[in-house]
């Protein structure tokens, strides 16, 4: 599908990969409404970052994907979705799932009713590699048992079903993208690379920490976007889920010490209890098969390998070092 003329309905637009999909989709020429969380400070989140050329080609719609009524406005005179809002944090969906269920399962049947209903051509709904768990075989494939471990995987679970159902029932034009820990500038404190970071960069030699062992499957956030925007071109992939990942696996332990040597410093680890998520709820083990993302998308990271990814650590702490932008986070508390 050619995006040239397309008008493409961006929720999450004001959030960490949203952003930079907004602003990849106009600097391509693309007509973009960004969906923002609305608030009463008019605040556009990552996108009032954005350079003035992006902004005065913004057209913002502020609301909430919980609300029918605004999604269905939102997506009046729409040929496409993206739809990549969602609660995302892990901790904090153990003690607050009911806004999980209303944003992430609830937020994902608003935007697919209101797609079927205004005849748009295509959804794209983001899953997340937490639908899988602690992996049962490597690299997962799409075809690997899903696996709720924490209340923000089952929602997103049932949100993936949610969105695949009408595809199945009304043919309605959906297909799954499925990001593998995405990292880079403007990610939230609550994932561990900014927390690493962050620490180094406010001084901190001694990092507070959950654990270390758990292994990931990290892409930078450029690679993800170009993911989004092959999802979005591709005739091949309707009603399918794709993984976006770099077919590559890191401990946490060793991407911290890949972080230190990034940014030139020596570190100790200090093991902080409130970061550890309840043993049979840690994800052990996440490491993606991208076979049918090269297959259908033709769609490779470019930051893959181990001196992609440091590449890709270098350029994320340049970011969070500039001391205007570690001025937004608060390294010193415990983010969930």
């Amino acid at each position: 599908m050619n995006l040239e003329g397309k008008k493409i309905l961006i929720t999450g637009a004001d959030g960490f990969i949203g952003s930079h999909l907004t602003e990849a989709l106009i600097r391509r020429g693309c007509d973009v409404r960004a969906f923002v969380f609305y608030n009463s400070f008019g605040h556009w989140g990552w996108l009032d970052e954005s350079p003035i050329d992006i902004k005065q080609e913004l057209d913002v719609f502020a609301g909430d994907v919980r609300d029918p009524h605004g999604v269905r406005t939102a997506m009046q005179d729409c040929d496409m979705v993206l739809h990549l809002a969602a609660l995302i944090g892990i901790p904090y969906s153990y003690h607050s799932p009911d806004t999980y269920v209303d944003t992430n399962i609830k937020g994902t049947l608003n935007i697919v009713q209101a797609a079927r209903d205004l005849g748009v051509e295509k959804v794209v709904h983001t899953s997340s590699s937490e639908v899988y768990g602690t992996a049962q075989y490597v690299p997962i494939d799409e075809k690997h048992p899903l696996q709720g471990q924490s209340p923000y995987a089952a929602s997103k679970i049932g949100a993936d079903q949610m969105a695949l159902s009408f595809y199945r029932s009304f043919e309605t034009p959906v297909t799954i993208a499925r990001p593998f820990n995405t990292f880079g500038p403007r990610q939230s404190a609550r994932a561990v690379i900014p927390t690493v970071i962050t620490q180094i960069a406010n001084g901190k030699r001694r990092l507070k920490l959950g654990a270390l062992h758990p292994t990931r499957d990290f892409n930078y956030v450029a690679d993800t976007v170009n993911g989004f925007i092959a999802m979005a071109e591709s005739d091949r992939v309707l009603g399918e889920e794709v993984n976006l990942g770099s077919n590559d696996e890191i401990s946490i332990g060793d991407t911290v010490r890949l972080i230190a040597e990034a940014m030139s410093v020596e570190v100790n680890i200090e093991t902080d209890e409130q970061r550890l998520r309840p043993e049979n709820s840690e994800v052990e083990r996440l490491w993606a098969d991208n076979r049918k993302a090269r297959e259908l998308l033709g769609w490779r990271s470019e930051y893959g390998g181990r001196e992609g990814f440091k590449c890709a650590l270098a350029e994320t702490a340049e970011w969070f070092s500039n001391p205007a932008n570690l001025a937004r986070y608060k390294h010193g508390i415990y983010n969930i």
